[in-house]
């Protein structure tokens, strides 16, 4: 049975009788419980390799989480020490990094400076064991003024908090530091950068800043290896910035670095880099969307109040909520970009305050979202306005053979809109198969591609089961000179595929989306409430008939939250939404005619859309033998 939406089933929102009361502000990321427990692993664990790469899309807490991680560690300073350059008698352009407890460095350093006359050696090396080494070759080989200087790059007596650094503009000498040539002694030169001054702490980095610079990936691995084996291995040599004149020994001190960045750069790190795993072996990932459980809710109730400073309604409060799921695509989640809400708030406190109210109410809300979709949708109006000036050819009534309304979605920054798309298919005797114009044309990307490969595979398991099949099908998106990609307009392919084949009318005045598998099964697409609402204005400016709608597939029920506009008119009858399962549903729809079922002789029933289909096939394959 073809399964028509009711109104109850379309209809959604949130009920203030149902609002749970908001928790109480406590700094919780909401929704990111799985990442924030890796987090929470990876920012205690001072351990070689166990730096870190937050992945997720923005707005979703990364950086506030880190803070808040941080807050709990940040007062223990058992892993900073002070640490100081001194000469290198042995290899001048290798000056030595002593490292001493906090407060110690200072003192080293104005102790080094009476050294030279009291030369009271044998008690400074009881008083500072750590450079006992340097203290004997001083006192064998300690000849001028500079010898006895000491370079304090790391002082920690007055420091409360270990570091936590954020680089906004990683580069080599930002990063690494530099050498000043200008110095009296190599050691005394020595600049560091947030890489070592973040010793004991943490460093945040954005990746793809990182990466936009050539060899600056590189440089940071080697450092960060080097910071690791100081730690074993007391005269590793590392290096200073780009073109540094000198290897200065590494800070034997570990800093935790954190990545920010997208699933897509971990993956290619992932891929491409052989130390990447090993040096970054936590990679919390922040999800997009949480369920909307009831603590959920309450949490998103707080952060919305909050940004709202409390003047916001529970209408108001109700329709921000299904902005977050209607943004996650799905009734049962919400967004955890919680700063995407915050952003629609102040729109909205804004139109509040033009009004001379206090209080933003849920008219608010829906007008702020209709300014968001009006300020970005010339391309939108420009498209509509040739549908309805028939420069763009596409009908919205009547019936055609081998043409669908498809339904595509354009994205334009953080807006999108749903379009129609005409989708054509001729037929003819051949042994080319279906060939994809726009591949062809080269406007095809490879997912489809594939989802073109899959109608072929269907038609041979649907129909060619007892002959070959052989068919030249050509099929096109009608006035488009863009690239298509995905597989979402598959079953529209497949529909208007059959059509042609068949010489069947399909109906113009019902749109269609959703992709399909070689057994016919109908899968989810995304995007679904755009373009929904592209083909109701499509519909629109041509005028309702009360017969216009679209099908969709049966999984994105859950996905709907239309138009409020959209969802008066389903009330009235004026446009409708059919959900299937299979391809032989929506042709049933389309075409009006019953799909069948095979006899015992393995044919489908006369006068079905399937059995008109199955033997145009036939006569295909036999025109294709006669020719040859």
């Amino acid at each position: 049975m073809i399964n028509e939406l009711k109104y109850s089933q379309i209809a959604f929102n949130y009920s203030v009788e149902a609002l749970p009361t908001a928790i109480a502000d406590d700094n919780t990321i909401v929704g990111q419980d799985r990442a924030l427990s890796a987090l929470s692993l990876g920012m205690s664990l001072m351990r070689p390799g166990y730096n870190l790469f937050l992945s997720g899309d923005f707005g979703t807490g990364k950086l506030s989480s880190i803070r808040n991680e941080y807050e709990k560690l940040k007062t223990d300073l058992s892993y900073l020490k002070d640490c100081v350059y001194v000469r290198n008698f042995e290899n001048e352009d290798s000056p030595l990094c002593l490292c001493f407890d906090i407060g110690k460095g200072e003192k080293f350093v104005s102790y080094l400076l009476k050294l030279e006359k009291t030369r009271t050696f044998e008690e400074a090396k009881q008083l500072f064991p750590e450079a006992s080494h340097f203290l004997t070759l001083l006192e064998r080989r300690g000849s001028n003024k500079t010898d006895y200087q000491a370079n304090l790059v790391l002082d920690h007596t007055t420091t409360k908090n270990r570091p936590f650094l954020i680089e906004t503009h990683p580069s080599f000498e930002n990063l690494f530091g530099y050498y000043d040539e200008k110095a009296e002694a190599p050691h005394l030169g020595i600049h560091l950068g947030s890489f070592e001054q973040a010793s004991g702490g943490f460093l945040i980095i954005t990746a793809q800043e990182l990466l936009s610079i050539k060899m600056l990936w590189e440089t940071l691995k080697r450092h960060i290896d080097t910071s690791y084996m100081a730690l074993k291995t007391p005269f590793v040599k590392g290096d200073i910035g780009k073109g540094g004149r000198i290897r200065p020994q590494a800070v034997p001190l570990i800093t935790k670095v954190i990545f920010l960045g997208s699933d897509d750069i971990y993956d290619e790190l992932s891929d491409k880099d052989d130390q990447f795993l090993r040096l970054f072996k936590l990679a919390p990932q922040y999800d997009y969307q949480m369920k909307a459980s009831t603590e959920h809710i309450a949490r998103s109730i707080n952060y919305i109040k909050k940004n709202a400073n409390d003047n916001i309604s529970d209408k108001a409060i109700c329709e921000v909520l299904r902005y977050s799921s209607w943004f996650t695509e799905d009734r049962e989640t919400l967004s955890t970009q919680l700063t995407l809400l915050g952003d629609l708030i102040a729109e909205a406190a804004e139109l509040t305050k033009n009004n001379k109210r206090t209080i933003i109410e849920d008219y608010d809300i829906t007008k702020a979202i209709k300014l968001r979709e009006f300020f970005s949708s010339i391309t939108e109006s420009k498209i509509n306005s040739e549908i309805s000036d028939g420069e763009l050819i596409i009908s919205l009534t009547g019936s055609k053979v081998g043409v669908v309304n498809g339904l595509a979605v354009m994205d334009r920054g953080l807006a999108s809109f749903g379009t129609p798309t005409v989708i054509s298919v001729t037929v003819a005797p051949g042994s080319e198969g279906i060939v994809n114009i726009e591949h062809e044309a080269g406007l095809s990307g490879e997912i489809h591609d594939k989802g073109i490969l899959i109608l072929e595979g269907f038609l041979r398991m649907q129909y060619a089961r007892t002959f070959p099949l052989s068919i030249y099908a050509g099929i096109c998106f009608e006035q488009n000179y863009a690239e298509i990609d995905g597989d979402s307009a598959s079953s529209a392919e497949l529909y208007a595929l059959l059509s042609a084949v068949g010489e069947i009318p399909i109906r113009q005045d019902i749109g269609v989306t959703g992709s399909v598998n070689q057994m016919g099964v109908i899968q989810p697409v995304g995007g679904i409430n755009e373009k929904i609402l592209g083909f109701y204005k499509a519909c629109k400016l041509n005028g309702l008939t009360g017969e216009q709608g679209v099908i969709i597939p049966y999984q994105n029920i859950r996905s709907l939250i239309l138009d409020y506009e959209v969802e008066d008119a389903i009330k009235k009858g004026d446009f409708h939404i059919w959900a299937v399962q299979t391809i032989n549903e929506g042709l049933e729809l389309l075409t009006g005619l019953k799909q069948g079922e095979r006899d015992r002789k393995g044919l489908f029933t006369q006068g079905s859309f399937n059995r008109l289909i199955e033997d145009k096939l036939k006569r295909l394959f036999e025109a294709v033998s006669c020719k040859n």
